[in-house]
């Protein structure tokens, strides 16, 4: 596929197109991963579905930090610079450089993982001992999933070299690669695991490793096509690489926030039968309004933030923050309502299938009420990371993620025993909406004045819109059940209400001249012109 035509530099189109090529990737991805979520809920049981979210946890927590996390807070703003001041030859060294250094970290986390899974699934899943054909399978799968986050780290540094070039178009699609392996394991493995004499979930960790190589593969052409397909070189003593992993050393101790936080929910959600799967399947659709486009603005605007950083122009990188922050919101809000108010149908329709039965539902369900009622803080503080991470700053967010796990533990503790999984998932939510408050307070102190007042009427007017909405989905869902309708009915009812919510907002946000309204339609607009 090959990149469209970039609007003015630094333009609100600009963003909004690269944010709608990134979505469009993303809404595929998330789309196809409930479609794989729904056939690996139909295949597996609850508790084999357990052991292997729980061991793929591991490494994909690890991907937040080696992969986006060091890409888009410690690589990005390097490359940017490199580019910006020293020119292309530089930039291509310093990434063949920045390629070695990686190579050697993931290989070195990769023999780490594989060689300690017992230990570090123990620490995530110590409840899992009393079921120990659990715990055993848990382990096992472990063992194997573990260098995803090698194939992810390498996938991950390709991409933020493809931004950093505004070449988006491989990035934004190929995570579908991970849900064509996932659904086809879950179809077509399972007889040569058990053939071999492996539990069958192990099929899905085969899965995730050939989701990973082809992730790496599927964006190569597009590097080549940048001049970026470089021999990797290791070379620790050179300065741009030594200033970027000075900026990945923060980052580290993030993770260790970050990993506490997965890990002790995990460890809470292990002491409850189901909970990891119930908690894991709510969090999959709380993922797509908040990939959609919230990470879609994130890694669209990192780039121009961080180019805008390297030439001095702070105001200009404040503009486009500001409008990124109040595109995401303009999605997030009413997805944040609409979610809650569907949540029945919306896991009805997805999960509802084989074994998948009328309480994993209702479970589920309760869990996804919880998680999707901050959906909007969370997209705000994906938004908002990127700003830190433009001005050099992986330090800072490390504060606001301490005071998150803060919260989440002394409320996980307080819930879970009279809520179960619904309290780990309301105190996922609380912890996020701190976040985020400490994030904006850390970022005005930081940076100045940010003129969020400026976009404070636009939201005041995405809200309003998001409660017609969500009245009358009320209104309209109101006594229906979906735990004992046949899935087709299902689907009709649900499809039927999505439809109905999203033009009631829609209408309702252009009665009320919100302004991201009209990007969003003049963009559908250039696009169809084409």
């Amino acid at each position: 596929m090959t990149e469209p035509a970039e609007p003015k530099p630094g333009s609100r189109a600009t963003i909004a197109r690269r944010a709608g090529i990134v979505a469009a990737g993303t809404l595929s991805s998330r789309l196809l991963g409930a479609v794989r979520d729904a056939v690996i809920a139909a295949a597996f049981t609850i508790t084999a579905t357990d052991a292997f979210w729980l061991a793929f946890t591991i490494p994909n927590a690890l991907r937040v930090l080696l992969g986006e996390g060091a890409v888009s807070g410690a690589f990005v703003p390097v490359l940017s610079d490199v580019r910006e001041k020293k020119g292309e030859d530089a930039a291509r060294i310093f990434y063949a450089k920045l390629a070695g250094a990686m190579l050697l970290v993931l290989t070195l986390v990769c023999a780490v993982g594989v060689t300690f899974a017992e230990p570090i699934v123990s620490l995530y899943a110590d409840g899992f001992k009393e079921q120990p054909a659990l715990y055993r399978d848990t382990v096992f799968v472990a063992r194997i999933v573990f260098p995803y986050i090698g194939l992810m780290g390498i996938a991950a540094l390709i991409t933020g070299a493809l931004h950093t070039y505004k070449r988006f178009v491989a990035p934004a699609f190929a995570p579908v690669m991970l849900n064509l392996c996932l659904i086809a394991a879950a179809l077509f493995f399972v007889p040569l695991v058990r053939r071999m004499g492996w539990p069958a979930i192990t099929a899905l960790a085969i899965g995730a490793i050939c989701g990973g190589a082809l992730h790496v593969l599927t964006q190569l052409p597009s590097l080549r096509d940048a001049k970026l397909l470089v021999r990797p070189r290791l070379d620790l003593r050179d300065e741009n690489v030594q200033r970027a992993f000075m900026l990945l050393g923060p980052l580290v101790i993030a993770l260790g926030v970050y990993q506490l936080n997965i890990l002790l929910s995990r460890r809470f959600a292990s002491e409850i039968p189901g909970a990891v799967s119930y908690l894991y399947y709510g969090q999959r659709l709380v993922e797509i309004p908040q990939g959609l486009f919230a990470l879609a603005i994130a890694s669209a605007a990192l780039p121009t933030l961080s180019d805008m950083k390297a030439r001095g122009e702070e105001e200009e990188g404040k503009r486009i923050f500001r409008e990124g922050l109040s595109m995401s919101l303009f999605v997030s809000i009413p997805s944040t309502i609409a979610l809650m108010i569907l949540a029945e149908p919306a896991i009805a329709v997805v999960f509802g299938h084989g074994e998948f039965a009328a309480r994993s539902i209702e479970q589920t369900t309760r869990s996804l009420i919880w998680q999707a009622s901050g959906i909007w803080a969370v997209a705000s503080v994906r938004t908002i990371i990127p700003m830190f991470h433009a001005y050099g700053d992986t330090k800072t967010p490390v504060v606001a993620s301490a005071l998150n796990l803060v919260v989440f533990v002394a409320l996980a503790l307080s819930l879970m025993g009279p809520m179960e999984h619904e309290g780990l998932a309301l105190a996922v939510t609380v912890g996020a909406v701190v976040q985020l408050a400490a994030l904006l307070i850390l970022l005005r102190m930081k940076a100045g004045p940010l003129g969020l007042s400026a976009i404070g009427g636009s939201v005041l007017k995405v809200c309003v819109a998001s409660g017609v909405m969500g009245l009358m989905l009320s209104i309209a869902m109101k006594d229906q059940h979906f735990t004992d309708g046949d899935h087709a009915s299902n689907a009709v009812r649900f499809g039927g209400a999505v439809f109905f919510g999203s033009l009631v907002f829609l209408v309702a946000a252009r009665v009320m001249r919100v302004p991201e309204l009209v990007t969003f339609m003049s963009a559908v607009k250039r696009k169809l012109r084409r």
